[in-house]
């Protein structure tokens, strides 16, 4: 039995290991079949095998890449899975999939596939080229079927009726710097102080939504929590991981844990603002930094990193520490009494629980629960030849957000908002935004 999942393995990357892999996995999945609703990998995989009476041996290489495109990494399985590791049979499906692309890249992409996965991974580049042109850049990409959207698809891959995030026209990291200038340290904050974290807003908060990671920094500092940004750190490189391109991948993991690292060991916790961003620094970077001179770093930090609901809640609870309870935004009627949360996929796969939901009560705000895919999970939801199915994922999705019946929806997930807006029409925020209405916190001017 092979059960070959770390990418130093010497069979890491033999086709014909991963093959034999392939077929015990899957053949242990159609004996199971639990995971058959959570995304259509598993309806297409047990559909073929079923096709051949049951005998998993007869599936082709084709029909087994095809169960390997149609996973998006979502994460859901390791909740939901009797058989991952621990358990003896060692099922680890997401880590498979990984692995199944991983073997792809090796062997070499065709061309067309090559440029959509560098125009999906290279977001440090594109955000900074985007946000200093953010009016011209927006109008070009804002309208979703428009004729450079079209010409978009066709250069580079990505869908064309896939409403994008416009860019913001000053990066988080740019506003941090110029707030710290204007004011001495801990100028705003309230009470005693109750600790320091390391605010790592990943590309999606550093390039498209800066406000909210900004409204995070002040919620963080009204409850006495002083903040930092660690100094070189850039995307987290989930793009490269989930194309299966481990030397890139690797190369921003190092990057990364070197610039968190040192605010761990300055005594702060790390603080992502995105939740597959703050999956992988928690669950990949220490398995795949795990036999490099930074393998101890990395499982420091991950010991170290939290979502930023994870955070405050683990404050209000903690003997000696607590959260502001005064809400004059309440009172005001800033905030709904009820929203509807969409749980991000990324937060179930933490195994953290529902930190937003219960810090939303905090405030006095009641949240209707959807636990539902929104189907883009990565990148994924953004490939041309995905698009038609992430919408179809996201229907039942729709459907719960829809009987919620109410008028806010909120949730942690800047891919997942993105697709619930276009949707729905719905602009969703970030429970921390509704945290800072709440605290009467006014919006940043724009």
């Amino acid at each position: 039995m092979t059960t070959t999942y770390t990418p130093d393995d010497p069979a890491y990357l033999d086709e014909k290991d991963l093959r034999v892999e392939l077929e015990r996995v899957f053949d242990l999945c159609h004996g199971c079949r639990l995971c058959f609703n959570l995304c259509p990998s598993f309806p297409t995989l047990f559909a073929t095998i079923d096709a051949r009476d049951g005998d998993v041996s007869a599936m082709t290489p084709a029909e087994q890449d095809e169960v390997v495109d149609e996973c998006y990494q979502c994460k859901l399985c390791y909740p939901k899975c009797p058989y991952v590791p621990p358990h003896e049979w060692q099922l680890d499906f997401p880590r498979l999939m990984m692995r199944a692309h991983a073997v792809r890249h090796a062997e070499g992409l065709p061309i067309r596939q090559q440029i959509t996965d560098q125009a999906l991974a290279r977001t440090d580049v594109l955000g900074k080229i985007s946000v200093a042109a953010a009016p011209v850049v927006n109008k070009l990409t804002g309208t979703p079927g428009s004729l450079s959207r079209k010409l978009m698809e066709k250069t580079t891959g990505m869908a064309s009726e896939r409403l994008l995030p416009p860019y913001a026209r000053t990066r988080f990291s740019t506003w941090f710097k110029r707030r710290g200038a204007n004011r001495g340290p801990r100028a705003f904050i309230t009470g005693a102080a109750q600790g320091e974290v390391s605010v790592f807003p990943t590309c999606f908060i550093e390039y498209m939504e800066p406000e909210v990671a900004q409204d995070l920094v002040k919620v963080y500092e009204r409850n006495g929590v002083a903040c930092s940004m660690p100094e070189g750190a850039a995307c987290c490189g989930a793009p490269w991981l989930h194309q299966g391109n481990i030397k890139e991948f690797t190369k921003a993991a190092k990057k990364n844990v070197t610039a968190l690292a040192k605010e761990v060991r300055a005594g702060k916790e790390v603080v992502v603002a995105q939740p597959t961003c703050a999956y992988v620094v928690k669950k990949d970077y220490p398995l795949y930094l795990a036999n490099t001179p930074l393998g101890a770093d990395a499982a420091m930090v991950a010991e170290h990193t939290a979502d930023p609901a994870e955070f405050l809640i683990n404050l209000h609870k903690a003997e000696g520490t607590t959260l502001d309870t005064e809400f004059p935004g309440r009172e005001s009627g800033a905030v709904p009494d009820q929203v509807t949360y969409h749980v991000a996929c990324h937060l179930q796969a933490q195994h953290i629980g529902l930190k937003s939901r219960d810090l939303l009560k905090v405030a006095g705000i009641k949240a209707t629960l959807v636990q539902k895919c929104s189907g883009i999970d990565g990148t994924w939801g953004y490939r041309a030849e995905n698009y038609e199915l992430a919408r179809k994922v996201a229907q039942p999705m729709v459907k719960e957000i829809e009987a919620a019946g109410n008028e806010v929806v909120c949730g942690d997930c800047h891919l997942a908002n993105g697709a619930i807006e276009q949707e729905t029409g719905t602009k969703p925020v970030h429970p921390l935004q509704l945290m800072a209405r709440a605290y009467g916190i006014p919006k940043e001017p724009s």
